[in-house]
């Protein structure tokens, strides 16, 4: 901590916050270059040490690239992230994802990951069930890191997509799994996985997509 009280990485979110404006200026000039309708689709889940997004960290990124015209497949991504204040962890989160030391001996540092991501998702539209929890962790990850977010500014929620095509339909819960039971996808199953939770992501969104 500072003297100040902000934490280094707090004072990384700061400083990085400062160019932002003139960075999105840059980005949305090159993006335009891209009509909208053709910008591929990022399906992306996260597992976390908790709910906050000032507290705790990523641990796991998964990603499903695809194509926005055939809604085919086009990439994938699905990596570990190194934690750097466990401790700080809600014992709750981590039964949900299954963490367990041994199993991240091989992940990589947030800059690693976020590089990884940046890579796989230039000019792509993110899209997650909860979206407002996973883009607040995945921005302020990109704020904190040196990864060039080159995602497009625009993002689609499952959630929304959902009620408006099942609110008639006598659902009654609205996570994911129960739309996914709902509409025929396989669902998740426990302890969470970043990269199954995306790929359950990009399937009941196909599937909402096809009903009238």
């Amino acid at each position: 901590m500072t003297d100040r009280g902000l934490s280094e990485p707090l004072q990384r979110v700061t400083v990085a916050a400062i160019g932002t404006v003139a960075d999105n200026c840059s980005l949305e000039d090159e993006m335009n270059k891209i009509a909208f309708l053709d910008r591929p689709l990022a399906f992306t889940d996260i597992e976390t040490t908790g709910l906050d997004v000032l507290t705790h960290e990523i641990i796991e990124i998964g990603l499903v690239v695809a194509d926005q015209s055939t809604l085919a497949v086009i990439d994938e991504l699905e990596v570990k992230v190194r934690p750097e204040q466990i401790e700080l962890a809600s014992p709750e989160a981590l039964k949900v994802n299954g963490y367990r030391p041994e199993d991240w001996q091989d992940a990589v540092s947030l800059d690693e990951a976020m590089t990884m991501y940046a890579a796989k998702t230039v000019e792509a539209i993110f899209v997650a069930h909860n979206v407002t929890f996973d883009w607040s962790f995945i921005d302020m990850a990109f704020r904190m890191t040196k990864a060039k977010k080159r995602l497009d500014y625009h993002r689609l929620d499952i959630l929304t997509m959902a009620w408006q095509k099942l609110r008639h339909s006598g659902l009654a819960k609205f996570n994911l799994n129960e739309i996914a039971r709902f509409v025929g996808a396989p669902g998740e199953p426990m302890p969470h996985r970043a990269l199954n939770g995306a790929r359950n992501a990009y399937e009941v969104f196909v599937r909402l997509a096809r009903l009238p």
